[in-house]
C-alpha cells in the first residue's frame, strides 16, 4: 500500500504536524546525573522530520521519580537549561516535540548501588499484586506530586515546547493508581471501580490544564498491560474502557496515546479495532497508537537481546486510511535509524534497517 496516509499533515490546538508520525519515548540513559547533554540534544534533532517528538520519559519534582541517575530530569536550573537547548535544536530542525513527563513510582533502581533520594512512591506500598515495596503515599504526598507533574508541565510550555506528555502507563506511578493490584487505598483515591481509581491521574490533568491554559495539548500515554504483568487488561469490555477513558478526557487529556505491545491485536473480541482504535471509538479525541510498528518482532523481546527485522506496513496503513486513530508511534525503528521517516516517505523500503540490541546501548 502506498504510504500517502502517514505523511498527510495533523492539526489540533496548537499542534501543526506535517505528518502523522510520532517518535515514540523510549528510556535513554546518556544524561549524567539528570542532565541531557549535547549528544542527547542532537540525537532529537536528528530525526526532526516525524511529525511529533515524544522525549524519553523525564522525571518530575519528587525524590524518587526515576530509578536511573542517568535518565533526565524536568526540574532544576541545569535541567531546565538543557532541555532549552534540545528543543532549539529540534526547532531549528524543523520539529516539533513535547516532553514525557514521568514519575516511575514502586519501580527498582537498576543500579543496585545507587538509591534515589528519598523514598519510593506508591499507592499502597505495592510494587506488584501482593509484593510490598516501600509505603503507601500520604495525601500530602499526593498532592506534592500532583504539584510536581503541573509544574514540569508549566516548565515545558515556558520552554517552548508544543505539547506535554504523562506517562500513565506500563506499571509506572499513574498507572499504578489505576491498576486494582497495586491499589488498595480506601480514601478518595482508592476505589473498585477503575473511573475512581483514576482520580489521580485526573486531578493531575486538571492541575496540569490549570498550568498551561486551555489551548495547549496534553497527551497521556496509556496502556493495558503492565511491566509486572503483560496479561493484565484493566478494562475488559467497551463499557468499562469507555467510563475509564471519559474519566481521563473530561479531566483535560486531549489526545490518548494507546500503548500496546503489537499494535494489530484486536482489544476486544468481535471487531478488530485495537487499543487505539477503541479509544477513538469511545472518546472522540484524537489517538496514537504503537506497538512493534515496522519491525517483526516486539520491543519486550529486544530487552533479552533479539533483533527484528523491517515488516510492511500494510496493515498499519490500512487502520489508519480506515480512520481508526490519527497518529502511529514509532520506536525501535526509529531509535534504529533517524532516516527511517523519509525512507518510508520514498519508498525505499530495500534500505530499511534491521534493529539490533547493540542500539539501546548508544544515541545515533
Amino acid at each position: 500500500m502506498s504510504a500517502d496516509a502517514l505523511f498527510k499533515p495533523f492539526e489540533f490546538k496548537g499542534l501543526r504536524l506535517k505528518n502523522r508520525i510520532v517518535m515514540a519515548p523510549m528510556t535513554r540513559s546518556f544524561s549524567p546525573d539528570g542532565v541531557a547533554t549535547e549528544e542527547v540534544a542532537q540525537y532529537y534533532k536528528r530525526r526532526a522530520d516525524v511529525g511529533l517528538i515524544v522525549s524519553e520519559g523525564t522525571g518530575v519534582d519528587r525524590p524518587a521519580s526515576l530509578n536511573d541517575k542517568n535518565v533526565p530530569r524536568f526540574h532544576g536550573e541545569k535541567e531546565l537549561a538543557a532541555w532549552k537547548r534540545v528543543i532549539d535544536e529540534v526547532h531549528g530542525a524543523g520539529g516539533v516535540m513535547a516532553p514525557q513527563l514521568w514519575h516511575v513510582g514502586a519501580v527498582r533502581t537498576r543500579d543496585p548501588e545507587w538509591t534515589p533520594p528519598g523514598p519510593y512512591d506508591s499507592p499502597s506500598g505495592l510494587s506488584r499484586p501482593g509484593k510490598e515495596f516501600g509505603a503507601p503515599m500520604t495525601e500530602e504526598e499526593v498532592a506534592d506530586a500532583v504539584r510536581a507533574f503541573a509544574e514540569a508541565a508549566a516548565n515545558a510550555k515556558a520552554l517552548g515546547f508544543d505539547a506535554i506528555e504523562l506517562h500513565g502507563a506500563h506499571g509506572y506511578l499513574i498507572d499504578q493508581f489505576f491498576w486494582e493490584g497495586t491499589n488498595v487505598r480506601e480514601d478518595a483515591y482508592g476505589a473498585k471501580d477503575l473511573p475512581g481509581r483514576a482520580r489521580f491521574a485526573a486531578d493531575i490533568l486538571k492541575a496540569v490544564r490549570k498550568a498551561v491554559g486551555p489551548d495547549y495539548p496534553v497527551i497521556i500515554r496509556i496502556s493495558q498491560w503492565k511491566q509486572q504483568d503483560y496479561e493484565v487488561k484493566l478494562a475488559q469490555d467497551p463499557k468499562a474502557l469507555e467510563a475509564w477513558l471519559g474519566a481521563l478526557v473530561d479531566a483535560g487529556a486531549d489526545i490518548l496515546h494507546c500503548s500496546q505491545r503489537r499494535f494489530w491485536e484486536p482489544e476486544f473480541e468481535g471487531s478488530d479495532l485495537n487499543f487505539a482504535g477503541w479509544a477513538k471509538k469511545l472518546t472522540g479525541v484524537p489517538t496514537i497508537t504503537v506497538g512493534s510498528v515496522g519491525l517483526s518482532g516486539e520491543f519486550i523481546a529486544a530487552f533479552a537481546g533479539e533483533g527484528s527485522k523491517p515488516a510492511s506496513l500494510d496493515e498499519l496503513l490500512r487502520r489508519l486510511d480506515r480512520g481508526d486513530f490519527d497518529l502511529v508511534g514509532v520506536g525501535r525503528a526509529l531509535l534504529q535509524d533517524p532516516e527511517w521517516t523519509e525512507k518510508v516517505r520514498a519508498g525505499r523500503t530495500a534500505e530499511l534497517k534491521n534493529f539490533e540490541r547493540e542500539a539501546l546501548a548508544r544515541l545515533y
